[in-house]
């Protein structure tokens, strides 16, 4: 596993001195992070796993709104947090330099391309973020949830094709509740209700299951951190 470094095919180098954007990008990510748990009320319940600075992992959540990777990462420890990159869609993220701004210098996140095009790997970004030894946070549905009746929509193959190509990074299942009460469809102000970010064991290593038999096992792992909305 390669050291971190400062970069990656998202971002520019960083300067050795902080320039004005980055003191405003540190300004609005602690303003994030704050404001997140406050209107949320959010809680981080860390059930099957610790928070461990020295463990590469990737986060996987169900998404129910923008605000899942927000809450997600705010929910993290400092140094963990620092170490995380959200992975985001690209066709959103990139749509104009305020929403880059956001995603790349405060929450340092990777953007990807939601369908492949010019034979090129969606997945790309994201392997270059494992490679430089960042965790990562992913929703494996890849794309927002809305229907009130389905709990999770049927995980697509990255989660499966990232374990694969990095068997000993940990994949943790983290569920997040509340999340379509707490932003529902249409809404620009959150609504403050309790909302709880739930992490759960990783995921044993089981490379030798083929795609539908992972993706069935990571989807059910997930679905069983629901139970703990409750308690």
């Amino acid at each position: 596993m390669t050291q971190i470094t400062p970069q990656d095919n998202n971002q520019r180098s960083l300067p050795t001195t902080p320039s004005a954007s980055n003191y405003l990008a540190r300004f609005i990510s602690f303003l994030t992070r704050r404001g997140a748990r406050l209107l949320t009320g959010a809680r981080s319940l860390w059930i099957g796993c610790q928070p461990e600075e020295s463990k590469q992992r990737i986060y996987y959540a169900n998404h129910n709104s923008h605000i899942d990777f927000i809450l997600l990462w705010s929910s993290l420890p400092t140094p963990i947090r620092r170490k995380t990159k959200p992975v985001a869609a690209s066709d959103y993220w990139l749509k104009d330099g305020i929403r880059r701004f956001l995603i790349h210098n405060t929450f340092n996140g990777v953007t990807i391309q939601r369908n492949r095009e010019n034979n090129q790997d969606p997945l790309q970004p994201i392997k270059d973020a494992l490679e430089q030894g960042y965790s990562i946070i992913f929703f494996p549905e890849g794309t927002r949830n809305l229907n009130d009746d389905v709990e999770l929509l049927t995980f697509k193959s990255g989660l499966y094709n990232l374990h694969h190509a990095f068997p000993e990074v940990e994949i943790v299942p983290v569920w997040i509740s509340n999340l379509r009460r707490v932003m529902p469809k249409g809404a620009f102000v959150p609504l403050p209700l309790l909302s709880t970010v739930c992490f759960g064991c990783p995921l044993n290593e089981h490379i030798e299951m083929n795609k539908a038999e992972f993706l069935a096992y990571a989807q059910q792992e997930l679905l069983k951190l629901k139970e703990v909305e409750n308690q």
